[in-house]
């Protein structure tokens, strides 16, 4: 490994050997990347004790930093969490494996017979924050697709995501598969995210996992092809149609659950017809449950709401905040989505099906989601075992990046001497 301080040669090493691993891991049989992920849950569970202590001492440097309880609840590992790592890394193992699955075959009155087939991407960069399970998810992700994993945690979760990242070398070893299929970039130096960034000739795709300002850099700066969403501006619709326990129930989590995911509740918007009571109802039950709600003029008389300013519109709060509007049907609340969403999950809440249909065909957001919590908004809700992110984008992969999304196709085409003549 050359010398850390020298970040753009370290960074062209960690490229070449992941180039290598993965031309080795392209190839590796189902039974050995499984028994790989297998053994690195039975390593993180082992080894928690030293997970809890690598996470104690980024906690203590994040209490120091004075981050936001929204980021300090996505840096925190407990027990609890340990195991929904490990349970994580063991239903990724469980799936079927994606490499060679045939998409489509067909036959050609030229006597050619095509198969479209799933192939690995071949190496991946993932840029996140402070989550330490990103490391779990995305290098047992990409080593079910297939895929060598260059993983860049934050300087908050750096030493979490170490003592994780040794369980899945450890996994690695363990199944006889290259160590180098997932390397983790071992200093916190910004400049190796830059370099990332233009590695052309070694990363395929580079994913980010984190906040605005990182993720708005990759996709500005990136050379490299970028799978992301930018901000989680996720809005829920509660309907003329709606029934009453289900819009409390369906809010109160979208929004209180975790207030610091992608997925959480950021705007409500009212049907005018059910603003003073179902709408007034859900209101006060956030605002009995510590949320402060933003609202508009015609939600302005409910006691403890406090008046939205044109800035709450169309914002990522990621804390116990939501926006409140209400608007006069239903095709107002879709305009008021296309503005100020940010295509990543909404909601409606409605016992109308025809009010569902349009909904869903109207908007476009990669998810889309009727009666149902946007916190569910998570790959591993989707059976996908984990996500490596949400892609908002409208290439190749949206919503939860899951293994299958990982990979491309490729045609195998076969004949029995043809010739075009």
């Amino acid at each position: 490994m050359k010398d850390t301080d020298d970040i753009p040669a370290l960074m062209a090493e960690i490229g070449v050997r992941a180039r290598a691993a993965a031309s080795e891991l392209a190839t590796a049989s189902p039974a050995a990347k499984r028994a790989a992920l297998e053994a690195a849950a039975d390593a993180v569970w082992r080894r928690r004790g030293e997970i809890l202590d690598a996470n104690a001492r980024d906690l203590a440097a994040a209490r120091d930093k004075e981050l936001s309880p929204a980021m300090m609840d996505r840096l925190v590992l407990d027990e609890g969490r340990i195991e929904g790592i490990t349970e994580g890394l063991r239903a990724v193992a469980a799936q079927d494996d994606p490499v060679g699955a045939t998409i489509a075959e067909w036959d050609r009155p030229s006597g050619l017979h095509i198969r479209r087939v799933r192939t690995p991407l071949g190496v991946i960069g993932v840029i996140y924050e402070s989550r330490p399970n990103v490391t779990a998810d995305a290098g047992a992700l990409c080593l079910k697709s297939g895929n060598a994993v260059i993983l860049r945690g934050g300087s908050e979760s750096f030493h979490s995501s170490g003592a994780i990242h040794a369980c899945l070398v450890e996994g690695l070893t363990s199944a006889g598969l290259p160590e180098d299929a997932i390397q983790r970039v071992p200093v916190t130096d910004r400049a190796a995210v830059k370099a990332m960034l233009t590695m052309t000739d070694t990363i395929d795709v580079i994913v980010p996992r984190g906040g605005k300002s990182l993720v708005g850099l990759v996709q500005r700066e990136a050379r490299v092809p970028v799978f992301a969403h930018l901000e989680g501006i996720v809005h829920v619709y509660l309907d003329a149609g709606a029934d009453p326990a289900k819009a409390l129930k369906v809010v109160l989590d979208a929004k209180t659950r975790r207030t610091g995911i992608c997925g959480a509740a950021e705007c409500l918007l009212i049907h005018r017809d059910v603003a003073d009571t179902i709408g007034q109802g859900v209101v006060r039950a956030l605002i009995d449950a510590g949320v402060e709600v933003r609202g508009d003029a015609a939600l302005q008389s409910i006691p403890g709401v406090v008046p939205a300013g044109d800035e709450d519109w169309g914002r990522e709060y990621l804390d116990s905040i939501i926006a409140a509007r209400v608007v006069d049907d239903l095709d107002a609340a879709i305009a008021h989505i296309r503005r100020y969403g940010s295509g990543h999950t909404d909601c409606i809440i409605t016992e109308d099906d025809a009010a569902a249909d349009r909904f869903f065909a109207r908007l476009d957001s990669a998810i889309l989601m009727r009666n149902a919590s946007t916190q569910f908004a998570d790959g591993g809700e989707f059976g996908m075992g984990a996500e490596i992110g949400i892609a908002t984008g409208k290439m190749h992969a949206r919503g939860p990046v899951g293994a299958e999304q990982l990979t491309s196709f490729k045609y195998l085409v076969t004949g029995d001497g043809a010739v075009r003549g």
